[in-house]
C-alpha cells in the first residue's frame, strides 16, 4: 500500500465537528469494547489513538497501527498507557499468525487499494475464534460524500460477500438512521448532493469545518480521549442481507473466522 499522508482527511483532537460526529465516534468504540473485553486487540488505522486508548481499558493486550507517521507521532505523545504503536502496511501486517483475538478497522477501508488482501491478512493474524470489526460510511446513503484519496466504497452486501470470500462468516449492521428532515434540512441535503456531483465539496477538514459552521450551526471539539457516556450511543441494528440499505448513514460489519 502506498504510504500516503492521511492527516489532512483525518478528524483530529480539537477539530470542530458536529455533535453527531462525536456521537458516531463514541458509538464506534463503545460497540467495539463489547468484543474486546479480556482479548488481544489490534486496531488498524488507529490515527491519533483516541479510540485506541478507550479500547485499551477493556482489552487484555492492545496494539495500534497506522500508515501515517504524523498521526502515529501524535498518538505516541499522548500515549499515557503503554500501548505499542506500529507503522504498518495493511497488506502485510507485521504480526504472527493467530496472535490477535480482535481486529478493529474503522473509517479506513475505502483507502485500501486491495481490500481482499487486507481481509486475508486479518484472517491470518486472528485466532481461530477471532473477530474482525469494520465500520464505514454507507455509500447507499443519499447524502454520501466520498473522501479524497479513497479508492472504493462498499455497500453492506458487498462487504459481507468480500468477508465471506476471505474466509469469514459475516453480518452487517446499520447505525444513525436517516430521519425525515425539515424543509431547511431537505434544502441542505439538496445543496450537498449537488456539490458532491459537481465536485465542489472541500477536500480538507478545515474546509469542511467552514461549511459545517455555515450550515449546521453549533459545533463541538473533536475529543482527545473517550470516556463512558462521552456522547449519545446509537446501537447498530441488523441489516437485511438481500437488499440495499439507504436508510442508515453508517455501516458495521462483524466477521468471524469460518
Amino acid at each position: 500500500m502506498t504510504a500516503l499522508d492521511y492527516s489532512s482527511v483525518t478528524e483530529k483532537a480539537g477539530d470542530w465537528v458536529t455533535p453527531e460526529a462525536v456521537s458516531m465516534l463514541y458509538t464506534r468504540y463503545r460497540y467495539a469494547s463489547e468484543f474486546c473485553r479480556s482479548k488481544r486487540l489490534l486496531e488498524v488505522a488507529c490515527g491519533q489513538g483516541v479510540g485506541l486508548r478507550y479500547l485499551a481499558q477493556h482489552a487484555a493486550d492492545t496494539i495500534g497501527g497506522d500508515i501515517t507517521a504524523e498521526l502515529l507521532g501524535w498518538a505516541r505523545r499522548r500515549n499515557e498507557e503503554p500501548v505499542p504503536l506500529l507503522c504498518l502496511d495493511v497488506e502485510n501486517i507485521p504480526l504472527c499468525a493467530a496472535s490477535r483475538d480482535v481486529i478493529v478497522c474503522y473509517e479506513a477501508i475505502y483507502y485500501f487499494e486491495h481490500l481482499i488482501r487486507f481481509l486475508q491478512e486479518c484472517r491470518r493474524v486472528l485466532s481461530p475464534d477471532g473477530v474482525l470489526l469494520l465500520c464505514t460510511v454507507n455509500p447507499e446513503w443519499p447524502d454520501f460524500n466520498p473522501s479524497p484519496h479513497s479508492h472504493r466504497y462498499y455497500s453492506a452486501q458487498q462487504l459481507v460477500a468480500l468477508l465471506q470470500a476471505a474466509g469469514f462468516q459475516a453480518e452487517a449492521f446499520g447505525a444513525f438512521p436517516v430521519t425525515g428532515a425539515s424543509l431547511w434540512g431537505r434544502g441542505l441535503s439538496w445543496i450537498k448532493r449537488a456539490a458532491v456531483r459537481l465536485r465542489l465539496m472541500p477536500s480538507t477538514m478545515a474546509g469542511k469545518r467552514f461549511l459545517k459552521r455555515l450550515f449546521l450551526g453549533r459545533l463541538s471539539p473533536f475529543p482527545d480521549r473517550l470516556n463512558d457516556g462521552a456522547a449519545a450511543y446509537c446501537p447498530p441494528l441488523p441489516l437485511p442481507p438481500d437488499r440495499t440499505n439507504p436508510n442508515y448513514k453508517i455501516l458495521f460489519v462483524v466477521g468471524r473466522r469460518a
